[in-house]
């Protein structure tokens, strides 16, 4: 599928190093969802995604009511395809709305991809060829999550070839089992994964090894709406509360004991050691020892790196490894957090989202476990510096081989300028997409990302993937009180690819965790994590997909599965998807 662009739009592409690229020019329109004329085109509508976020405000200026809410993109029926489930909110004290508009309860919402590369009639004025469909299965899936929720998290907990997922909520969190015919049953009891703590993020990882998929839960503050106060802006006028003005929380550690139950083991593990304002949360092998870490982006306190120590025990290894504060020492509100190799040096270096007029942080591993603050080195710090940003990640979205990002905004407290306009909701703000020079520095991308970055909303959420399946990387973003926008990479599948998609030996689910690396004749290594969490709240793709520029020449893939297994695997052919199965491959020391 090529596209062309005009005279002007391709000059503007050169300029960012894209040349080679073809793209079609449109008018965006003044109405309406649809975003045109760059690398990423909303095709919200015509996918039939009509979702709207409630968050309950009522001008009481509740706590919670800014920080929802996230979205999960997953193969609910294994089709081969990813699927969306949505977190909605709910009414907040003597607020009303328990139904929508369009007559719906106002619950979180599941819809089905009929991708359909055949069904023409399907095709996307704002991204031609293009056949996403979605269908609203929430009734028919026999889902039942009508409490206040924040973020959504997939695995397959139960070993049974079919993704679950993990809802954090306002009070009491929800694990949904997937009972392979489109349905769901709520399994919360029994599991023992309730957590009556207010809960952001969530993740699924084997952190034992075992073979079963254990469960990490951030706990934000000790609020609720008997302890709610408003706190003053800096102009004195009413404004919302940060998390310092409220009691932090520890985190939840649940193991999974394989047979529909799980432990917690917060205590025994030593993250009930410390208490903070967890926002975020993303599990690698950040000091290489082959046992997987997590790092947790806490809002306004420093933030927290658990190192496995391969016994059941973590030690938080933050301070040490530079990573608990800035470069300056400094505690940040940190909120969404992305882990990957920007550098292709073979090891995971971080990312974190911050409150305005703090910048967003780069750390970069030096392939020890100690990170180096990167942030004004590589050209992220000024650009970031009037916004909020929450969900993010890694994406290499215009296949070069090289690690981009994105990041998706929204205040948290109210913009006076905005206010003074009577704004209904002044909070919103753009978002960004930066693009990587080589591993060493990265640049804006500004007009050329599309129409759909000019928009100015409370962005939250953002689950990041290949929704039609061509080979590029698309985006999920989640507005705060606002609709749901799905933006379609036009560019990614105009350079070669090849994804991955890793499996278990024994249980047929993605092996969350797993570390591929894919060599190339005349190239370095690219290495890729197999994960779902990250971001802010959300879920995304677990395939690995490697970028290739112009390549189709490969060799083999480097696999280390979560067991501590590693093999090879020879690969052919490009442009596609691959399955390996744990096993399957050459075994290595």
């Amino acid at each position: 599928m090529r596209k062309r662009l005009s005279a002007n739009v391709s000059i503007l592409i050169a300029s960012l190093g894209l040349a080679g690229f073809q793209l079609e020019s449109r008018t965006a329109p003044t109405t309406g969802t649809t975003g045109t004329g760059g690398i990423f085109a909303d095709v919200t509508r015509e996918a039939g995604l009509d979702f709207v976020h409630f968050n309950g405000m009522t001008g009481e200026l509740y706590f919670a009511e800014m920080n929802g809410a996230g979205v999960a993109l997953f193969d609910l029926d294994n089709d081969g395809d990813l699927d969306v489930y949505l977190v909605q909110g709910t009414p907040l004290g003597s607020g009303v709305g328990h139904v929508s508009d369009r007559g719906r309860p106002r619950t979180d919402r599941l819809y089905r991809n009929d991708l359909d590369p055949h069904r023409k009639d399907l095709e996307s004025e704002a991204a031609p060829g293009v056949v996403l469909s979605f269908t609203d299965v929430t009734e028919a899936s026999g889902l039942s999550a009508e409490r206040y929720g924040m973020g959504v998290t997939a695995g397959d907990f139960d070993n049974d070839g079919w993704t679950d997922l993990y809802v954090t909520n306002l009070g009491a969190n929800q694990l949904l089992r997937n009972d392979r015919d489109g349905s769901f049953t709520d399994v919360t009891a029994k599991a023992g994964v309730a957590d009556e703590a207010w809960s952001i993020s969530a993740i699924f990882v084997d952190f034992d090894r075992d073979g079963w998929l254990d469960l990490y839960v951030t706990s934000y503050v000790d609020f609720n709406l008997a302890n709610h106060r408003v706190c003053p802006a800096a102009s004195g006028s009413p404004d919302y509360c940060g998390p310092l003005a409220f009691a932090a929380v520890s985190d939840r550690l649940y193991r999974n004991l394989g047979d529909g139950t799980f432990k917690d083991v917060s205590a025994s593990s030593g993250l009930r050691a410390v208490s903070a304002a967890g926002m975020g949360v993303v599990s690698g092998d950040f000091d290489g020892d082959g046992w997987p870490d997590f790092y947790v982006a806490n809002d306004q306190t420093e933030n927290h790196l658990w190192l496995n120590q391969g016994d059941g025990t973590f030690r938080n290894g933050a301070l040490l490894s530079a990573t608990a504060f800035n470069e300056s020492g400094a505690p940040e509100a940190s909120m969404g957090v992305a882990a990957g190799d920007y550098d292709n040096d073979g090891d995971e270096d971080l990312f974190l989202t911050h409150l305005r007029r703090e910048t967003n942080t780069l750390y970069r591993n030096d392939g020890s476990g100690l990170f180096v603050d990167a942030t004004r080195s590589s050209g992220l710090g000024p650009p970031s510096w009037r916004y909020t940003s929450f969900g993010t990640a890694w994406l290499d979205f215009d296949n070069d081989g090289w690690l981009d990002l994105l990041t998706v905004s929204g205040s948290v407290r109210i913009l006076e300028d905005l206010a003074r306009l009577d704004d209904p909701h002044p909070l919103h703000q753009r978002n960004q997409l930066f693009r990587s020079v080589r591993g060493e520095r990265f640049d804006e991308v500004d007009f050329p990302a599309g129409s759909a970055f000019d928009r100015s909303e409370v962005s939250r959420g953002a689950a990041f993937g290949d929704l039609d399946n061509d080979g590029d990387t698309d985006v999920l973003i989640t507005n705060n009180g606002g609709p749901v926008r799905l933006l379609l990479n036009t560019l990614g599948q105009d350079r070669h690819w090849l994804g991955l998609r890793l499996v278990g030996r024994d249980a047929a689910r993605d092996m969350l965790g797993a570390w591929a690396c894919l060599s190339r004749p005349g190239a370095e290594a690219l290495c890729r994590r197999a994960r779902a969490g990250g971001s802010y709240a959300s879920s995304s793709d677990p395939r690995v997909l490697f970028g290739l520029d112009g390549s189709v020449a490969v060799g083999r893939v480097r696999v280390e599965w979560p067991s501590g297994r590693a093999e090879t695997f020879a690969v052919e052919g490009v442009d596609r998807y691959l399955t390996l199965r744990e096993g399957a491959g050459t075994a290595l020391p």
